[in-house]
């Protein structure tokens, strides 16, 4: 067959990718200024991913209501990857923020660590935007190889050393999944653009009960499933989040998590809306689960980095229900959701980097006693996170909860919604056995061993910012989310 190679270029247009391009290009530049301008102290970096990321959000903001594609159909630049894009951003300069502190205590702020962020930040933008099996599935890796790298990054640490290996492991037996589901949904259809799947299906008559396609699909959704680590697919999650270096731990929870959803959406209201029987069915049991596993295993734990991770797997749990939802308000809820859950997630994990000590030797819960007597506005601060993920309003994380519940309801999941309310009522104790250390316990520390310095301070306000103004105000975030998913 002959190749139109004018067509082939004309096709292409980087707008659709000039986020990811800003970001591959600043990350290079860092790289090459960590080796010519080697410094102790990396802190100019940190402010130069910051102008990075800020780059990045202003070509993204930009495609805001346009709907470009490129590269022959396989991105796509339209309101529903704008969203994402600037929820990953958050996460990035978030953690970016919070790094700094934390790197320079433990001894280890190599000028690599903000390049890997950028990387793996990209892999999530092209999950975002991808509209082809393979434009997703390379976003995946580029994001989840570098996310090895920095769950490990504390070479020292042999706790981080384990997270690396257990995350290299558990994100090559998910990529196994995924890819050979892939290849049996390209087997069945003749193609890996997710609309011409969808096509395909349709045209040809392809029964619902065709074997390869259903196990196809499956093998997909369990790949999925391992990425935002919902329940049985959890395993070793809560160890890597444990192990690994704590603003990373609040990146990989936040940012990867989000791209999972957003591929994961696209992928399954797109090319598999015929299935959407079958798989909501499946995605109703995860969902139950997925909250009721995490939950409860929050409730067993001490180490305040550990009760987050397995609460990070009950919020994974929340979304699936609007997932199973299938409709607008339940799709347009896990957007809101994990924007929101962005700002809460990394703002406690940021008070977390400040309490502690070198070494992470002070993460208990134990370790919170007399916060508030010493450290009263911190101590507010990291209430406010709490709430928030506990669903309590005027927050955040309560709008969002209601709204991926609303979906569930809309759709005649009474009971899924009544067990995810449950759930958060559950979620409660731990939560606030947090706030009963820092509020109604002796002091045991006088906390004056760290100082909160001004890339921290920016990280808590924007997240406090973040997690309030969209509980008292929704409406300012839920209308862009709701516009984000009229296009998929």
């Amino acid at each position: 067959m002959e190749i139109n190679v004018a067509q082939l270029f004309d096709s292409i247009n980087l707008v659709t990718i000039l986020p990811e391009i800003i970001l591959s290009v600043f990350a290079m530049a860092m790289l090459l200024i960590n080796v010519f301008i080697p410094a102790k102290n990396k802190t100019y970096l940190t402010w130069l991913s910051v102008v990075g990321l800020l780059g990045a959000g202003l070509a993204t903001v930009s495609g805001w209501g346009q709907t470009v594609s490129s590269f022959s159909g396989a991105v796509v630049l339209d309101n529903f990857a704008v969203f994402f894009k600037i929820t990953f951003l958050l996460a990035a300069g978030l953690s970016v923020l919070i790094s700094d502190h934390y790197f320079e205590r433990e001894n280890c702020n190599h000028g690599e660590l903000y390049p890997l962020i950028f990387f793996a930040t990209t892999g999530m933008m092209l999950m975002a935007s991808g509209t082809d099996l393979m434009t997703i599935f390379l976003g995946l890796e580029l994001m989840s190889i570098t996310l090895y790298v920095l769950a490990g990054f504390n070479r020292e640490s042999l706790r981080s050393n384990e997270a690396g290996l257990k995350y290299f492991i558990l994100g090559a037996f998910s990529t196994g999944f995924l890819l050979y589901g892939m290849a049996l949904v390209y087997g069945v259809t003749g193609t890996t653009r997710i609309e011409q799947i969808a096509l395909t299906i349709n045209q040809y008559g392809i029964s619902q009960h065709n074997t390869m396609l259903l196990a196809g699909m499956l093998l997909i959704f369990t790949g999925f499933a391992f990425k935002i680590a919902a329940a049985p697919f959890h395993m070793w999650t809560p160890d890597v989040y444990e192990g690994a270096p704590t603003p990373m731990t609040a990146f990989m929870s936040a940012g990867p998590k989000a791209a999972g959803f957003a591929a994961f959406l696209r992928l399954f209201f797109v090319a598999f809306p015929t299935l959407v029987v079958q798989w909501t069915e499946l995605l109703w049991i995860i969902a139950v689960l997925t909250m009721t596993i995490g939950n409860l295993a929050a409730l067993r734990q001490d180490n305040v980095k550990r009760i987050l991770a397995y609460s990070s797997i009950a919020h994974a749990g929340y979304a699936l229900v609007g997932f199973t939802a299938a409709n607008s308000t339940g799709s347009s809820g896990i957007l809101f959701y994990m924007l929101s859950y962005t700002f809460m997630n990394i703002g406690a994990f940021a008070v977390i980097v400040l309490i502690g000590k070198k070494g992470e030797s002070n993460g208990s819960v134990y370790d919170f006693a007399g916060l508030g007597q010493k450290r009263p506005l911190l101590a507010a601060t990291m209430s406010l996170f709490l709430f928030s993920l506990a669903g309590i309003p005027p927050t955040a994380g309560f709008i969002g909860k209601f709204y991926l519940f609303s979906g569930a309801v809309e759709q005649g999941y009474v009971w899924l919604a009544i067990i995810g309310v449950l759930n958060s009522a559950a979620s409660v104790y731990y939560y606030l056995r947090i706030m009963v250390y820092m509020y109604m316990k002796p002091a045991e520390n006088e906390f004056d061993w760290f100082s909160i310095g001004a890339p921290v301070s920016v990280a808590l306000a924007v997240s406090a910012m973040g997690t309030l103004i969209p509980g008292m105000i929704p409406s300012c975030i839920l209308q862009f989310a709701e516009q984000a998913v009229k296009l998929i």
